[in-house]
């Protein structure tokens, strides 16, 4: 709500509030991650030769550097949480950055304000986005940065490897670089003052299960090294100085909580279906194609939305149409038979991609993205099509159309796709035959439209974020406003069951592939709805296939029956907590 307190006096004990981003309970004593100063006085030089090899040679170290806290990432969380920090390498690697820099140096300044010049340019172009995944790119360039500021000033490295067991961290960023060092073993608990859900500290964090409490208002200075605190990362909540019946009320929730992990185990390789038989369809969401590995190492039955826009970013130029065609074809082998959705390019809004030319829009999201930036610039849509329908012939694609709002886009859609099967083929090309092409529910638009556009495509997957958001007209990450940025609105559930509904009555599945698709208040109205198809993040897959196992149809239709009569999403939402 607006206004919400940061911190507060619960029965005399300091409760601070943040942002839930890793599960559990952690209890420690702080460790407080205090940054060297990186300030330097700008100078003028005239030996340009000697400080562009100063740069270039902290840029070798650093990326040295990076390799190595990779490598010590890979051991501890995993390949994919280790691209990561090699994603650092590739930036400062990135030869227009570079090439930038060094004209800057070139020109007479010091290699600190060249660097400093250029990454601050883009830390806010990143952070003028409302997109959680954009702004991490912003924080990935302010961590660059910082790393080879470091290197050239000759200020040691932040080091927490050594911290002992039953520590707290707390700091105002908590870096993937940082995180590198961490010893899981002896790490009870994450806090920080930046970060959401989708950031790489959070991501870190689930990967590392370690409790983690992000977005915490001015904790660094609230806190105290060595001051006891309980980290509850389910609530998003941070207790200072617990007394003797906290601690032992907390203890027992850790216990239960590490149970009911181990307990989800028992739901590997399961079918994912209701307690009165239904069965349904629970698959993944990806970026990048070595995230499938990842899928089916957390039991996903498939991938139900592969985000293909992360193919585009971080580059000069747009990946040619074999590039495409090896990484969708590289996802389609690593899942073998199981389904693999393709959202085709959904760029725009708060994804920017300089060299796509994009003018800057007063409301970019309410403008030129996604399905209608691919219809206007064909040349580019139809290389990720050929892409596509190529890697088709080695799994089991299907193409999904991102912010269609329009019969018209849709079937624009589909025949630029029928067109560019058809030429394939006449080249001797394999391609899947009547491969499917389904819609992304994402606007009031789409959704109201869902009885003709049923009849057209072959599935719908509601996108349940950025549905929230145009329905109820608000920015979440404007604070004043995402309050009312919950699916748990009575407009936004009433969209999403008349949109399940008009796909049942067609005869075609429909998933739901937003945030929303992984909460437990969700579930059993969507089970009652008739969803078909679960898509969620991997480390979710278990948990959501325990919450469907517990419910039958009769009594989610209930509680659904109940819940589409409330007025508030208050009303519903503490309803819901009542009975899952």
């Amino acid at each position: 709500m607006p206004g919400f307190p940061s911190a507060r006096l619960v029965r005399g004990i300091i409760m601070l509030k943040g942002t839930p981003a890793s599960d559990g309970i952690g209890i420690g004593r702080v460790m407080i991650i205090e940054e060297h100063s990186l300030e330097y006085t700008p100078k003028t030089v005239t030996d340009t030769d000697s400080e562009l090899e100063r740069f270039r040679a902290a840029v070798k170290e650093f990326c040295e550097n990076t390799g190595a806290q990779v490598e010590a990432l890979r051991q501890s969380t995993g390949d994919k949480e280790a691209e990561i920090l090699q994603g650092h390498i590739q930036m400062i690697s990135d030869p227009y950055l570079c090439g930038e820099i060094e004209k800057l140096i070139s020109d007479g300044r010091c290699a600190e304000s060249a660097l400093e010049h250029m990454c601050d340019m883009f830390i806010a172009m990143f952070s003028a986005t409302d997109d959680e995944l954009t702004k991490q790119r912003a924080a990935d360039v302010r961590d660059i940065k910082s790393g080879v500021l470091r290197i050239l000033l000759g200020v040691k490295e932040i080091k927490i490897s050594d911290a002992p067991k039953g520590t707290v961290l707390v700091a105002k960023e908590l870096t993937p670089s940082m995180t590198a060092g961490i010893n899981k073993d002896n790490i009870v608990g994450i806090v920080t003052e930046t970060g959401g859900r989708t950031s790489h500290s959070a991501i870190l964090a689930r990967a590392l299960e370690i409790p983690a409490v992000l977005s915490v208002d001015g904790a660094a200075a609230k806190l105290s090294s060595g001051e006891q605190v309980i980290v509850d990362g389910n609530e998003g909540e941070v207790i200072v100085s617990p007394e003797e019946a906290q601690l032992a009320h907390y203890n027992e929730k850790r216990s239960e909580f590490l149970q009911e992990r181990r307990e989800l185990e028992n739901y590997r390789g399961k079918k994912t279906a209701s307690a009165s038989g239904e069965v349904y369809e629970l698959f993944c969401n990806i970026g990048k194609p070595d995230d499938a590995v990842k899928a089916i190492e957390f039991d996903g039955e498939g991938v139900g939305l592969y985000r293909t826009e992360f193919l585009f970013m971080d580059r000069t130029s747009a990946p040619d149409e074999n590039e495409q065609f090896e990484a969708y074809k590289k996802a389609a082998l690593i899942l073998k038979d199981r389904p693999l959705i393709i959202r085709t390019l959904d760029i725009g809004g708060d994804k920017a991609i300089e060299y796509l030319g994009l003018e800057k829009e007063e409301n970019p999201f309410m403008g030129f993205r996604a399905i209608r930036f691919c219809l206007k610039n064909r040349e580019l849509f139809k290389t990720q099509i050929r892409a596509i329908l190529r890697a088709s012939a080695f799994g089991d694609i299907r193409i999904m159309l991102p912010l269609v709002t329009t019969v018209d886009e849709l079937r624009e859609g589909k025949r630029l796709i029928s067109q560019t099967a058809e030429e394939l083929k006449s080249e001797g090309v394999a391609v899947k035959e009547n491969i499917k092409v389904g819609v992304m529910i994402e606007t009031a638009s789409a959704a109201v439209m869902a009885d003709v556009l049923a009849k057209e495509a072959d599935f719908f997957s509601i996108g349940t974020n950025d549905l929230t958001g145009y329905t109820m007209a608000c920015d979440r990450g404007n604070s004043d406003v995402s309050y009312l940025y919950s699916a748990l609105q009575p407009s936004v559930l009433r969209l999403i069951k008349y949109t399940v509904e008009c796909a049942v009555r067609n005869g075609i599945d429909v998933g739901m592939c937003g945030e929303a698709a992984a909460d437990s208040r969700m579930i059993p109205l969507l089970i009652s709805f008739g969803l078909t198809e679960f898509s969620v993040s991997a480390p979710s897959v278990l948990k959501v296939r325990k919450t469907i196992s517990k419910w039958t149809k009769e009594k989610a239709d209930e509680v659904a029956e109940k819940v589409m009569s409330m007025a508030t999403e208050k009303e519903i939402d503490e309803y819901l907590k009542t009975v899952i």
